[in-house]
């Protein structure tokens, strides 16, 4: 008997709901990576051509939010999927549950080869669920932070720019 492993059955689990949650989540993911790889380049671009403020600006409380909305966009994605997709692969962990008991109920036996296909899907979509979860938790934490920072340097030289005059 060899070993029948398989990540498309894993997280697919041979169950539409299964998938439709597995893909879901794998969908999260990669936008998930595409803002973070985005924020990356956009941090990596003010670090070479900081962003600054002249001194004959008339607003310039205008020019800071328009110099920070690039770096807090999309950042609601991160916090939604870091707080969504650990209760998405939740849902998949009990389908898959769910799954394997009806596969008890259906064949009246509860072995190992009965409930292990539900299960092992079970724990996929829990492993998806945080696959998605960890990153975006991080990602956002960083780049809001880094953002928060960011609008503080800019209104702190504003401030500085009309003391002086």
């Amino acid at each position: 008997m060899g070993n029948q492993f398989s990540l498309i059955k894993l997280f697919t689990g041979g169950d539409l709901m299964i998938t439709a949650i597995s893909v879901l989540l794998v969908v999260g993911s990669v936008i998930s990576w595409v803002i973070i790889v985005e924020k990356l380049r956009l941090w990596n671009a003010e670090k070479h051509r900081p962003t600054k403020l002249k001194a004959d600006d008339k607003n310039m409380m205008l020019t800071i939010d328009r110099a920070v909305v690039s770096f807090d966009k999309n950042l609601w994605f991160l916090s939604m999927s870091s707080v969504v997709a650990p209760f998405i692969g939740l849902f998949g962990t009990v389908w898959g549950v769910m799954d394997s008991f009806s596969a008890i109920g259906v064949t009246q036996s509860a072995a190992l080869g009965v409930i292990a296909p539900g299960l092992a899907a079970a724990l996929g979509t829990t492993a998806l669920g945080l696959i998605v979860a960890i990153p975006a938790t991080i990602a956002y934490q960083y780049f809001a932070k880094r953002s928060d920072d960011f609008y503080n340097k800019l209104d702190d030289a504003r401030r500085e720019f009309e003391s002086r005059k």
